[in-house]
């Protein structure tokens, strides 16, 4: 049975709250799991101590009995000093696409006729 560590949405329409919970991979996102090892609330400020609230010892647990964190848990037990999670960089992403690189081109082209129309006028 492969196990996650991962969140189960709780709280009402546009008010989240998410109970850390370890469940078989399988089961849905709020459905069925073994056991809550901790909380996250995003309603709360980001230095408050109760935005995210972990039990560490059965965190650690689960961890050795083969559990895997979902990428958002993994930032928290990071944060808590629970586990390591490599830095993410994907320079490819901030690039524009082609079509707003077509734009740009168009863009600089326009500029460049109305500067030579410029000086040839003067």
């Amino acid at each position: 049975m492969a196990l996650k560590i991962r969140l189960a949405r709780g709280g009402s329409k546009k008010r989240p709250y998410y109970q850390i919970v370890v469940a078989d991979a399988r089961s849905p996102r709020d459905g069925r799991f073994l056991e809550k090892v901790g909380s996250w609330n995003p309603m709360l400020a980001k230095d408050n101590e109760k935005r995210v609230e972990l039990n560490a010892e059965r965190i650690k647990h689960w961890l050795s009995n083969g559990a895997i964190a979902t990428d958002r848990v993994l930032k928290f037990l990071n944060d808590a000093g629970l586990a390591t999670r490599d830095a993410r960089n994907n320079p490819e992403k901030a690039k524009p696409g082609k079509k707003a690189l077509e734009r740009i081109k168009e863009k600089e082209q326009k500029a460049a006729d109305a500067a030579a129309a410029a000086a040839d006028a003067a």
